[in-house]
Formats: structure tokens, C-alpha cells, sequence
């Protein structure tokens, strides 16, 4: 198993500045290289202190990039809907050579309805907008002298420069939240998936895990820990009682946001996202002890989150584990605190 931290920021200009956000995030950045971490991610969102904070990874990414040397930096997620795929694959091949090639590109959809609204695109279209960006990105990464013909986009001829460093292109990822045929075309296509597990039942998520294997061996791939991500809100401390406590406080925050951020969609309806309607019922019933109960976050003492960690394991296998540590506008005192705690107690024992 792999561990790094997911820097999804949760807070807004009544908690604390821009400035301050972000000094903070490349100073968790740095820590987690020193400590062994395997990557540092962040988010593309928009408007709310649900994400706000960070309209755009690859420019944190690349400010992560010059102050660290080992750790990955990935995208979790940039969203093609609202990016022409030329400015946005030429963004992340420049990235991937400022950072040496250490750069993990996750791709998603996007599901907040102020965000489609904000840049005029029809939610309909999520779907269709994201295989072709994505098409159009490994296109420009991988071949010279492009003609595209989308039903979005149309260019060419043209050669992106740079080049990507890696060769053919980064690693490529894909964010999957409640759909199993998602994580399948993911697995054919040979990419990554990224997932949250806070928002499936057990059995759902190790069908979807399942089927996304069993499609990539069929297509003759293997399935590594790097091509499964998880993200769990992360909170430790010495004393169980002190981080079941604050951890509670911290992970309430942050659902109280999401709840906001989702709320429209009590009266909005897409084609492309069948369901969804009952998210914000879903975020309202959020109750911590039960996701304590169903092993859906990471807070307790080090031997507890060891422990959870290990489940996590044992249900679903090898893989990488992103740490949601500024989670519930977490101080940044004990945010170092709990990446150091599992750093010292949790990361040895599985390495």
C-alpha cells in the first residue's frame, strides 16, 4: 500500500486567507516528502469553502514541485468540461516536466451545479465533454501534428510542446464515485480510478473494485496499488478519546460544507447523473459514529487507524490511500501532528 495527502481545502476567507491556505498546504507538502509520504494531491472546485480554495491544482502542484524533489504530485481531479484540451494538456506536460516527471494526472467529471452554471455548460454533456477531453489530452501527448473533430472542441494540425516527460504520458486516473460501468471503462481503457469510500456501502464498492479488475485482466493489465486510489478524512492523537472527539468536530465541518455545496441539486435534474437528486438527503443523514462503525474514515489513536487501516486491506486490497488532513478547517498544528503520528506508528507497518 501507498500513503499520501489529499490538501482539499475547506475553508473560505472568514477562516483564514488565500496566503495563509496555501503556505500552510506547501509546508504539509514538504513534511510529507520528509516523512515518505508517496504523493500530495489537491482538487479542482469552484466558489464555495467546499473546494473553493483551489480553482486550479496545477498551479499548486507546480508550486509543491519546486519545493520538493521525491514526492508524486497528483490531480485529483482537473475536470476537461471546463478547459479547452489544448491549454489543458499543455498545462499538465509542463507540469510534468517542471516536477522531473512525478506528476499522476486524475481526470474527473465534476457534480457541483453552480460549476456547469458558472462556465455555461449544460450538465447533460458531462459525460461526452470528459471522454473527449480526456481523448484529446493522450492525443496531444502522444502524437504529432493533431486533427481533432470533437462535438466540443475542433483543432489542428498541431504538436503540443512540451512533449510530457514521461514517456508516453503520465499516469492516467479517473474519478469514479457511485456508477460500476464507470470503473470499467476506466479498467479497459487502462487508467487508474479514483475513489471515495465514505460515499458507498462496502459491498458496493467491492463490486465496483472487482469488476474494474477483472475488466483490466481481460484487457491483459495488471491492477497495482497506484491504480486504485482511496481518500479518507484523517485525524490522530495519542489519546483515542481526544481524536474521536476533535475528529468529529473536524469531519462535521467539512460534511456541513458538502451539504451546502450540493444543495441545489434538490431541484436540479441531469441525465448524466441518475441519482444524484438524492445526495443531498444523503449528506444531511451523515452521521460520524456510523462512519466510524463502517470504517469509512481514518481518525483515532495510531494502533486504532492502524487497525482500520488494515481492513481497509483486507476488504479491498492493495492500494493507494490519500490522507484528508485540512479537512474541517483543521488547525495546522494538528494537521502536522497526525501526518507525523502516522508517519512514526502506521506508515512502518505497511511499507
Amino acid at each position: 500500500m501507498k500513503f499520501g495527502i489529499n490538501l482539499f481545502p475547506t475553508v473560505g476567507p472568514g477562516d483564514k486567507s488565500g496566503v495563509r491556505f496555501f503556505e500552510e498546504a506547501l509546508a504539509l507538502a514538504e513534511r510529507a516528502e520528509q516523512l515518505g509520504y508517496h504523493h500530495v494531491k489537491t482538487v479542482e472546485h469552484y466558489f464555495s469553502a467546499y473546494g473553493g480554495y483551489s480553482p486550479d491544482p496545477v498551479t499548486f502542484l507546480a508550486a509543491a514541485a519546486a519545493r520538493t524533489e521525491r514526492v508524486r504530485l497528483i490531480t485529483g481531479a482537473v475536470l476537461p468540461a471546463f478547459s479547452h484540451p489544448v491549454k489543458l494538456a499543455g498545462k499538465l506536460a509542463m507540469l510534468d516536466h517542471l516536477s522531473h516527471g512525478r506528476l499522476d494526472v486524475g481526470f474527473g467529471r465534476g457534480f457541483l451545479p453552480e460549476e456547469f452554471w458558472a462556465y455555461q455548460v449544460p450538465m447533460d454533456e458531462s459525460r461526452a465533454r470528459f471522454n473527449e477531453g480526456v481523448e484529446a489530452c493522450l492525443r496531444l501527448w502522444t502524437e504529432e501534428e493533431v486533427t481533432y473533430e470533437g462535438n466540443f472542441h475542433t483543432f489542428g494540425p498541431v504538436t503540443l510542446l512540451p512533449r510530457p516527460f514521461q514517456s508516453p504520458h503520465p499516469r492516467v486516473l479517473v474519478a469514479t464515485a457511485i456508477t460500476p460501468e464507470s470503473g470499467e471503462a476506466a479498467g479497459a481503457a487502462g487508467y487508474g480510478v479514483m475513489m471515495v469510500p465514505s460515499i458507498n456501502k462496502q459491498e458496493k464498492l467491492q463490486e465496483m473494485l472487482a469488476r474494474y479488475r477483472d475488466t483490466r485482466t481481460t484487457a491483459g493489465l495488471t491492477t497495482t496499488d497506484e491504480d486504485v486510489h482511496f481518500s479518507y478524512n484523517c485525524y490522530l492523537a495519542e489519546d483515542r478519546d481526544k481524536a474521536h472527539r476533535l475528529g468529529q468536530v473536524y469531519s462535521e465541518r467539512t460534511n456541513s460544507l458538502l451539504a451546502s455545496a450540493v444543495s441545489s441539486w434538490q431541484h436540479n435534474r441531469s441525465s448524466d447523473y441518475a441519482g444524484y437528486e438524492r445526495i443531498v438527503a444523503r449528506v444531511n443523514s451523515s452521521d460520524f459514529n456510523k462512519q466510524l462503525r463502517d470504517n469509512k474514515v481514518l481518525v483515532g489513536d495510531p494502533q486504532e487507524v492502524a487497525d482500520r487501516v488494515e481492513l481497509i486491506r483486507s476488504l479491498y486490497g492493495e492500494t493507494t490511500i490519500s490522507l484528508q488532513i485540512v479537512s474541517g478547517n483543521m488547525p495546522f498544528e494538528e494537521s502536522v501532528r497526525t501526518l507525523e503520528l502516522f508517519a512514526e506508528h502506521i506508515l512502518p507497518r505497511f511499507s
